[in-house]
C-alpha cells in the first residue's frame, strides 16, 4: 500500500490541483450516469408513444377486433399472427401479443408465450384504459403499450400489447458516448488549465507558504496573542477588528466576540475609539482610560502603495507613572537641597567675609534675617497644613519656586489636618504635580505667583492651584487630561505625565480634576477632589 508521501503532493498548489482533478472526474462520471438516464427517459418517451400508437391501431382495426367479438380467434390465428408480425416489423418491436381479458396470450408475433400470461401488475388496461410502462416480457425488461379491445357493449374482450426490449448498457453508452467524450474532454481540459492557474494564484497569495507552514504561523499567532503583555489591536481599512490580543482586551475593557466586528459597533471609550479608527502613524501618545494611563503607538500597514490596515499597540504605564511621580518628588527634594546648599554656601561666604572684616554687627543682622526668612516659610505653610508630609512638600516647593523667581503662597483660608498615610500620599502626588505644572507655566511667561488652596471638607480633600501662566486654551479644557496635555509652553502637547497621573489618582479615589481660567481671565486654576480621606492620629 502506498504511503501518503508517494501519491499525495507535498505542496499546497499540487494538492489543490489533485483535488480539482478529482472533482472534475467525479463531475464527468455523474454527468455520464445522468446522460445515460436521460437517454433512457428519451427512449421511454419516444418509443412508448410509437408503441402505444401501434397497439391502439391494432386493437381498433377490424381484422383484429372482429375475431375477438365473434369468438373466432382460434380459427383466425394464422391471419392474426401474420398481422402481429407485420406490426412488429413496422415498429421494430421485440414482441406483439393479443390476449384474452385475463392477459393469457392467444396470438404472438413469434409464436412464443402462447397460453402464458403477460405482465399486468402495474397496468390499467383491465380498467379499459390504455397503459404504457415497464413490463417483464417473459424474462426480458421491456417497455410496452397495452390497449383494451372492447365490444359494442363496452365489455373487455381482449388486450393488444406491443413491447420493445430495453437496450443494454453498452448500447446506451454507445448512443451518448461520442458527444459525452467530446464535452467531457473539453471540460477536463478547461478544468485542468483553470485548476493549474488557480493553484498558482493561491501559491502567490500565500507567499509561497505550504499548509504546514501556514498552520505553524496560525499556532504561533495564537500563542503570541495569549502571552504578550503589550496590547495589540489590528484594524482593517474598513474599520473591522482583525486581531485583538488578550492584553488589549483587558486594557480597553472588551468582552465577548470582538474580532470581525467594526470599531463603531464596540462599546469603547471615545478617546480609544478615535485612536483605533484613525490610520495615521502616532508615537508614544498618552491616553487616560479609567484608572489606567496607556501609551499608544500606531503604525499603518501598507501593501502595494495602499494602506490596508493599522496595528495599534497599548502599554499600561500606570505603575510606571506612579514610580515616575515618586522619582520626580525625590528629584524635587534633591533640587531644593541643591538650591539651599548653593544659597547656604553663598551665605557662609558672606558671613566669613564679614567676620574677617570684623563686622560682627552685620553678621548678627544677616543671621537674623536668614533665620526669619526660613521661619516665615515654615510658618506660612504649617499655619495652614498640619500633615507633615504635605507640609514638607510645600516647603520644598516654595524654596524651589523662589529660586526660579516665582512666589508660592498659601490661600488665607487653607486648612489641612493630619491625614491617614494613604490619603497623605495621594494628596502629595496630586499637589506636587499641579504645583510643578503651575510653576513651569508661570516661568514660561514671566509670571510671579502660584497660589495653593488645600482643605479638608468632610472626608474630601479639595485642592486648588492657581498660576499666572498663559492659561489653557478654551477648546482644550475638556481634553487636556485625557490627551495627556500640559500647560508647559515648550510644546503644544506637552509631556502630559503629571496631569495624566493626577487624573488617575483622583479617579481612583472616586474624585475628579478640572481646570478653568483665573478670576481675571488670565492663568489657569486646577481644582482636584480626593474623597475618602481620614484624619490621622498624631504620634
Amino acid at each position: 500500500m502506498w504511503s501518503r508521501s508517494r501519491w499525495w503532493p507535498a505542496t499546497l498548489a499540487g494538492q489543490f490541483l489533485v483535488l480539482q482533478l478529482t472533482v472534475l472526474l467525479l463531475v464527468v462520471a455523474v454527468a455520464s450516469v445522468v446522460s445515460v438516464q436521460q437517454s433512457d427517459a428519451d427512449f421511454r418517451d419516444t418509443r412508448g408513444a410509437r408503441l402505444r400508437a401501434a397497439a391502439e391501431s391494432m386493437a381498433n382495426i377490424e381484422p383484429v377486433r372482429d375475431p375477438f367479438l365473434e369468438g373466432l380467434v382460434e380459427r383466425r390465428r394464422a391471419s392474426l399472427t401474420s398481422y402481429t408480425q407485420q406490426v412488429r416489423t413496422r415498429v421494430q418491436a421485440s414482441g406483439v401479443y393479443l390476449t384474452d381479458p385475463d392477459g393469457v396470450v392467444l396470438v404472438s408475433s413469434d409464436f412464443g408465450g402462447r397460453e402464458r400470461r403477460i405482465d399486468l401488475d402495474d397496468s390499467t388496461v383491465q380498467q379499459l384504459r390504455t397503459w404504457t410502462g415497464d413490463v417483464d416480457d417473459f424474462g426480458t425488461p421491456s417497455i410496452a403499450a397495452q390497449v383494451p379491445i372492447i365490444d359494442d357493449e363496452g365489455e373487455l374482450v381482449g388486450i393488444a400489447m406491443v413491447a420493445e426490449e430495453y437496450p443494454t448498457w453498452g448500447e446506451r453508452a454507445r448512443s451518448v458516448l461520442p458527444d459525452l467524450l467530446t464535452f467531457a474532454g473539453l471540460g477536463l481540459s478547461l478544468g485542468v488549465a483553470g485548476a493549474f492557474l488557480l493553484s498558482r494564484l493561491i501559491r502567490r497569495r500565500t507567499r509561497g507558504l505550504e499548509p504546514a507552514a501556514i498552520a505553524a504561523l496560525a499556532d504561533q499567532r495564537e500563542a503570541l496573542l495569549h502571552s504578550i503583555r503589550e496590547g495589540v489591536v489590528a484594524v482593517s481599512d474598513d474599520g473591522t477588528v482583525t486581531v485583538l490580543s488578550d492584553s488589549a482586551r483587558e486594557l480597553i475593557g472588551l468582552d465577548g466576540e470582538v474580532e470581525g466586528r467594526r470599531i463603531d459597533d464596540l462599546d469603547l471609550d471615545p478617546a480609544v475609539r478615535d485612536l483605533l479608527a484613525d490610520g495615521a502613524e502616532i508615537r508614544d501618545h498618552v491616553v487616560v482610560l479609567g484608572e489606567r494611563v496607556l501609551v499608544v503607538n500606531r503604525n499603518p500597514v501598507v501593501e502595494g502603495g495602499r494602506r490596508v490596515a493599522s496595528v495599534t499597540t497599548l502599554r499600561d504605564r500606570t505603575e510606571l507613572l506612579a514610580l515616575q511621580s515618586e522619582l520626580s518628588a525625590r528629584e524635587s527634594i534633591t533640587n531644593t537641597l541643591r538650591a539651599q546648599t548653593h544659597e547656604f554656601h553663598n551665605q557662609l561666604h558672606t558671613i566669613s567675609g564679614l567676620v574677617q572684616l570684623g563686622e560682627y554687627d552685620e553678621v548678627s543682622r544677616l543671621v537674623g534675617t536668614l533665620s526669619r526668612r526660613r521661619r516665615d516659610i515654615f510658618d506660612a505653610v504649617t499655619a495652614h497644613v498640619e500633615d507633615p508630609a504635605v507640609a514638607a512638600l510645600l516647603i520644598a516647593k516654595t524654596s524651589l519656586a523662589a529660586e526660579r523667581g516665582v512666589g508660592l503662597v498659601m490661600a488665607p483660608d487653607s486648612d489641612l489636618p493630619r491625614l491617614d498615610p494613604e490619603a497623605s500620599t495621594d494628596v502629595g502626588t496630586v499637589l506636587g504635580n499641579l504645583v510643578d505644572n503651575a510653576v513651569d507655566a508661570s516661568v514660561s511667561v514671566g509670571g510671579a505667583t502660584v497660589e495653593v488652596d488645600v482643605r479638608l471638607d468632610g472626608d474630601v480633600v479639595r485642592l486648588a492651584v492657581a498660576d499666572t501662566g498663559p492659561g489653557v486654551p478654551p477648546e482644550m479644557v475638556g481634553e487636556i487630561f485625557r490627551r495627556g496635555w500640559s500647560t508647559k509652553a515648550s510644546t503644544v502637547e506637552g509631556r502630559g505625565v503629571g496631569l495624566a497621573l493626577v487624573q488617575v489618582v483622583c479617579e481612583r479615589r472616586g474624585g475628579a480634576v478640572t481646570v478653568h481660567p483665573g478670576p481675571d481671565g488670565s492663568g489657569a486654576v486646577f481644582e482636584a477632589q480626593l474623597p475618602g480621606a481620614e484624619v490621622g492620629v498624631q504620634a
